[in-house]
């Protein structure tokens, strides 16, 4: 495993434990290291690599780790460390595409004290948090939501209600956003850079922890949430301009195999014009539950073309983790 990274944020940018109304330290020993290997022809190896580290917060007494789930997705070994520099295996429990969180269960016990949860139903622009990234105090960054709205990702994501901050902690994977009473709100998932009137922006967007509470039952129970697969394309979507750009296709996925290619720029998707990513992937997932058949209406290079995408389960395409 890597050594630990040797850096610090400015203590301007750190949060004064004095200052805040719960125990930072207690916050910070919820937050343990995730180191994931994943094999080489795992499906998600060349997009996300075949060594990834991030952080996971400890949200039960049982010792149950929350994180994003692209993580531990594939993962063929996991090793977890605490505050303390402890190691213990770790196993990959569940992963749910549609929120994009995981859970990972630590295959020894650790002393980690769960991190209380909060919500970000009550969240606004402006309102304080702290962003706790595995590394202790050094790493605990004092932000400011800067907005809270739709999120879109090129991956067949969405998500209604996503949380986004600032300044930007460059480790953001897995991290914990904390609100004022010190609970947990959101989950770290991306960095963004966005354009804010003349302003550039960068960040972090999370996922709020009350996307967890009604699956979280049954990801521990049966490491999926019991609902209907959303039909997958396997493909990659800008949106720029109004227009959506096919920039990528998953070889052998249902798209590709369709036919749709490279530059195709989709019209419509079941009969309906479309031109946001949100409405494709509303539209798409309208269609029925996995194996559903979309019809999607193209242009390329200045020609309409139709076709019809018979759509698959993503997690048929993944690797399944085994029991350490």
């Amino acid at each position: 495993m890597s050594a630990p990274e040797r850096w610090a944020f400015p203590p301007e940018l750190q949060p004064r434990a004095e200052d805040l109304a719960y125990d930072l330290a207690a916050a910070l020993d919820a937050i343990v290291t995730v180191h994931a290997e994943i094999p080489e022809d795992a499906f998600t190896a060349g997009i996300l690599g075949t060594e990834r580290v991030g952080s996971a917060i400890a949200i039960r007494d049982d010792g149950l780790l929350l994180t994003i789930g692209y993580l531990v997705t594939e993962a063929e070994t996991v090793w977890l460390t605490d505050s303390r520099g402890r190691v213990v295996p770790g196993h990959p429990l569940a992963i749910d595409f549609a929120t994009g969180l995981g859970l990972v269960q630590p295959l020894e016990r650790m002393k980690t004290k769960p991190l209380p949860r909060g919500s970000a139903a009550g969240l606004a622009p402006g309102d304080p948090v702290t962003v706790l990234g595995r590394g202790g105090a050094a790493h605990a960054l004092s932000a400011e939501v800067y907005a809270k709205r739709e999120f879109a990702g090129y991956w067949e994501y969405l998500l209604d209600d996503a949380l986004f901050t600032t300044p930007l902690h460059p480790e953001w994977s897995g991290a914990a956003l904390v609100d004022e009473g010190g609970r947990l709100v959101g989950v770290g998932s991306l960095f963004l850079q966005e354009q804010s009137g003349d302003t550039e922006v960068r960040g972090n967007m999370f996922v709020p922890v009350d996307a967890l509470s009604p699956i979280e039952s049954d990801l521990v129970r049966f490491g999926r949430a019991r609902r209907p697969p959303r039909p997958w394309l396997g493909l990659y979507v800008a949106e720029s301009e109004h227009r959506l750009g096919v920039q990528g296709l998953v070889r052998n996925g249902p798209a590709f195999e369709a036919g749709v290619r490279l530059g195709d720029v989709i019209v419509a998707a079941g009969g309906v014009n479309v031109a946001a990513l949100a409405d494709f992937y509303r539209l798409v997932w309208s269609q029925g539950e996995a194996g559903a058949r979309v019809p999607l209406l193209l242009n390329r290079g200045g020609a309409a073309v139709e076709v019809v995408v018979r759509s698959g389960n993503r997690e048929d395409f993944l690797r399944r983790p085994s029991l350490q």
